[in-house]
């Protein structure tokens, strides 16, 4: 987010209440640092204004401030986008913005569980496999095919036909379970009041908090990527960076990638197109730790984990929570002993 006082540009954790964007932070923080109305507002995406940042759209308040935000790839973009149009409409009605219940909308039972659905559909021997999908000079990255989640959900008997499985996919849609990816279940999901699921082969989606990425590739083959850019993405994220020479805390965007192993971390308000570095992970060793050295006590607040690489160089690292630290050490630890 651009902060307008003082003209720089700063991680936040953002909220979208009924009737305004709360923002945060830190996810962890229980009291806002700010609040921006929604009532009377418009949305400019995208946004010019800033020539050398991509994926900036701006909000601009009924009392002409304008708010700028910086997403950190499109998909995400889209999304918040998405909701934020529809919140400022609800306004304009006279009402205000609330998601819509996928249990009453499209009439779930009430036994039925989506969250631990989206568990076992992400299960990686048993639930729904996660492919890289090669269309219109785009390469899809951890995403599968509308008609395998119904095969899916009918072999597994969560559903025991074709239209039962797209009530529940649609729910799991509308929840932010499953999210659309490419041209065909975008629009699927911009039809009418509600997301609609698409059984189809031409209809991609992924898992809301998977490694989903989209890039471009040349059909020419005289494009070599670069070695350790080569594996898949396993997981991404920010997190706060210990820097080597000052000591000082940032957020940095991390990639977690497997065969090679590493993980490259970048700047996230300028994009990934060149990272800031990379750290190999084959044979390194990484831990939780209760503190760092040479940081201030008030510079860190917990969730700290440490990256010991096979050449000696230590990384301290800080995740929002308990739980976001444990996933990162467990994928890493996977990556580090897999990975050549």
């Amino acid at each position: 987010m651009y902060g307008t006082v003082l003209n720089s540009w700063k991680v936040v954790w953002v909220v979208l209440a009924d009737d305004a964007i709360e923002f945060y932070k830190k996810k962890t923080d229980n009291s806002p640092k700010g609040m921006i109305p929604l009532k009377g507002a418009t949305l400019t995406s995208p946004c010019q204004d800033f020539t050398k940042r991509t994926l900036v759209f701006k909000i601009s308040t009924a009392k002409n401030q304008d708010h700028f935000f910086q997403a950190t790839h499109l998909e995400e973009r889209e999304l918040w986008v998405k909701d934020f149009k529809r919140a400022i409409t609800c306004l304009q009605g006279g009402k205000k913005f609330a998601r819509k219940s996928t249990r009453r909308s499209i009439r779930l039972p009430e036994n039925v569980n989506l969250s631990e659905l989206y568990v076992l559909m992400k299960d990686q021997d048993n639930g729904v496999k996660e492919l890289k999908v090669e269309k219109d000079k785009r390469l899809f990255n951890h995403c599968f095919m509308g008609n395998t989640v119904i095969d899916w959900l009918i072999s597994e008997g969560k559903a025991r036909n074709r239209p039962e499985g797209l009530m529940l996919a649609t729910g799991l849609l509308n929840e932010g379970f499953l999210l659309p990816a490419g041209d065909v279940s975008k629009d699927g999901a911009e039809k009418g009041a509600e997301c609609v699921f698409l059984d189809q082969t031409e209809a991609l989606y992924y898992f809301a908090d998977s490694g989903f990425f989209c890039e471009g590739y040349s059909s020419d083959e005289d494009v070599i990527m670069k070695e350790e850019f080569r594996g898949a993405i396993v997981k991404q994220g920010c997190l706060l960076k210990q820097g080597h020479r000052r000591k000082n805390w940032k957020v940095r965007k991390f990639i977690l990638r497997d065969d090679p192993a590493y993980i490259h971390y970048y700047d996230p308000t300028k994009g990934e197109d060149d990272p800031l570095g990379s750290i190999h992970l084959r044979g390194s060793v990484v831990t939780a730790v209760e503190y760092v050295p040479d940081a201030k006590r008030q510079e860190v607040d917990g969730n700290l984990f440490e990256i010991i690489t096979s050449d000696e160089i230590h990384y301290y690292l800080q995740a929002a929570t308990a739980d976001e630290r444990n996933d990162w050490i467990k994928a890493i630890q996977s990556v580090a002993k897999t990975g050549k």
